[in-house]
């Protein structure tokens, strides 16, 4: 889920104004030729006025360095700060699909057992982060939401069978819908365990769009006849990082690493505190700054 871009202090960028009066100003009080133009017609003024080469620099480096120095202190935020000292508890919402595909063995065991034996593995890999889990056929059910206790998540994964399920299908976009409302107060990520995917991807990028745009991640239950290929036009519509499962850890490895998500600092009213930005721009600032300053040439006369 993408963080919106805001200022925190906005008012400072009520001196954008000021800031641009008082360039214009300075620019007509440092003007060398202020006191004959009102004596001299201009026409004529320009013939007589001597301009050498490069002896004077443009002046909108400065005025653009002033105005991206008010962008500064209005201090401009995209992300939230980090805290040093909060441990990781952004939730990771499993979404297993138990439709009868998932019985398949390939040789045994089937499917979806293997897709258990992973959800026990990734509860050990996650203990003491937030694991939730949803399970899905031709509709999407709760199981249990994200919770500290992972091995309670593998324990109730291993009781889901296709034959429990009250409609048979693959409607990815309704457990996507179902699992998004999981994450009203803090952002997670989704891991999709699936042989295929049959949910039209339109339908699929509409429910994940409606639900935020949560991170999301797909764990293929790879297979001789079952490749991971099929899966890829849905990773790409919902922006997901495809996995295949393996027979070690590593699949599971990349799963947590992904999932991971700084811890954000809190202010005293619980809300996240931002990170400002406007430290980004002084090397900018300072550059635009030292345009108008060059080293003056001076032409000696001939003699």
């Amino acid at each position: 889920m993408t963080e919106p871009f805001q200022f925190l202090r906005p008012a400072a960028l009520l001196l954008a104004p000021v800031v641009v009066l008082l360039w214009w100003w300075w620019q007509r009080r440092s003007d060398p030729l202020r006191g004959w133009r009102a004596q001299v017609d201009p026409e004529l003024l320009d013939a007589l006025a001597e301009r050498p080469g490069k002896a004077r620099s443009q002046p909108w480096p400065l005025l653009a360095a002033w105005l991206l120095a008010v962008v500064a202190i209005a201090g401009p935020s995209w992300r939230p700060e980090p805290s040093p000292f909060a441990e990781d508890t952004s939730p990771l919402v499993i979404l297993l699909k138990a439709d009868a595909s998932m019985d398949t063995p390939d040789p045994a065991p089937s499917r979806i057992e293997r897709a258990q034996l992973k959800i026990k593995d990734l509860a050990a890999a996650r203990q003491g982060q937030p694991l939730g889990l949803v399970a899905y056929a031709g509709s999407a059910h709760l199981v249990l939401p994200p919770t500290k206790d992972t091995d309670a998540v593998a324990t109730m994964a291993a009781e889901i069978t296709p034959e429990i399920m009250p409609e048979p299908g693959d409607r990815l976009d309704l457990a996507i819908t179902r699992a998004a409302r999981l994450f009203e107060e803090e952002p997670g990520t989704l891991l999709v365990i699936t042989d295929t995917a049959s949910s039209a991807t339109p339908a699929l990028e509409e429910s994940h769009r409606k639900a935020g745009s949560p991170a999301v991640q797909i764990l293929a239950i790879s297979a001789p006849d079952v490749p991971v290929d099929p899966l890829e036009p849905v990773a790409s519509a919902l922006g997901a990082d495809l996995t295949a499962m393996t027979v070690d850890d590593s699949d599971i490895d990349a799963v947590v690493r992904r999932s991971r998500r700084p811890p954000v600092a809190r202010a005293a009213d619980g809300s996240a505190r931002r990170q400002d930005g406007g430290y980004l721009l002084a090397p900018f600032i300072a550059a635009l700054a030292l345009l108008p300053f060059r080293r003056e040439t001076r032409t000696t006369p001939a003699s």
